[in-house]
């Protein structure tokens, strides 16, 4: 079995992942094997109606922050929360509650392109944040009904924002390009959320 070579964070932040999401999980895990996971938060998701909805993400990770209890983080420890959504036709398009939504949300996509954004909070023991956020654009080819149906009935896509995991089959076969950070689509933007990491190191050093 060939060993797999893991790399700390080269300035010494321990990241605390507050998230149920496995993707996140795994990501992080792809940054740096030195994480922890704590318990997120469980807080009611509302946001002002009057706020942007390429905002929303970054107030929503904030509010997770927020409800967290940063006391508990050690020092060098850096709490970790986000949130995505997907927005098409000045919607923000959350987790499908149905069958029925997880295939009116595909159809919507189909043949289209949409947005993807990842808000992100990052905080010390002391309370210090900072929120960044990250935007993807994916362009999807025409997707038959009877595909859309096929997928959702074997991935179930009711846990992900846009009904679509991309990393799974009709990411695959339905997603001809994108426009930013993969890995953003799959719920967290390894690239950015690295160089916010090393900003926020120097920030907390200060």
């Amino acid at each position: 079995m060939e060993d797999k070579k893991s790399m700390p964070l080269p300035f010494g932040l321990r990241p605390v992942l507050a998230s149920n999401s496995p993707r996140r999980r795994e990501l992080l895990a792809m940054m740096v094997p030195a994480f922890r996971c704590a318990t997120p938060p469980d807080v009611y998701e509302s946001y002002p109606s009057s706020l942007a909805h390429r905002e929303v993400p970054a107030y929503l990770s904030r509010i997770k922050s927020e409800a967290c209890d940063f006391a508990a983080l050690a020092p060098g420890e850096v709490l970790v929360t986000a949130d995505t959504v997907v927005l098409c036709d000045g919607l923000i398009l959350g987790k499908p509650r149905s069958r029925d939504e997880a295939v009116e949300m595909l159809g919507r996509l189909s043949g289209r392109a949409h947005e993807v954004v990842t808000g992100v909070t990052l905080c010390d023991f002391r309370g210090r944040r900072h929120t960044f956020s990250d935007s993807t654009i994916v362009h999807f080819a025409d997707i038959r009904s009877e595909d859309i149906a096929l997928y959702v009935d074997t991935f179930a896509p009711y846990d992900k924002a846009g009904a679509y995991g991309i990393q799974e089959w009709i990411g695959a076969v339905g997603i001809k390009g994108i426009e930013g950070c993969f890995y953003n689509v799959m719920g967290l933007p390894t690239s950015a959320l690295y160089r916010e990491l090393e900003k926020f190191a120097a920030l907390c050093a200060g």
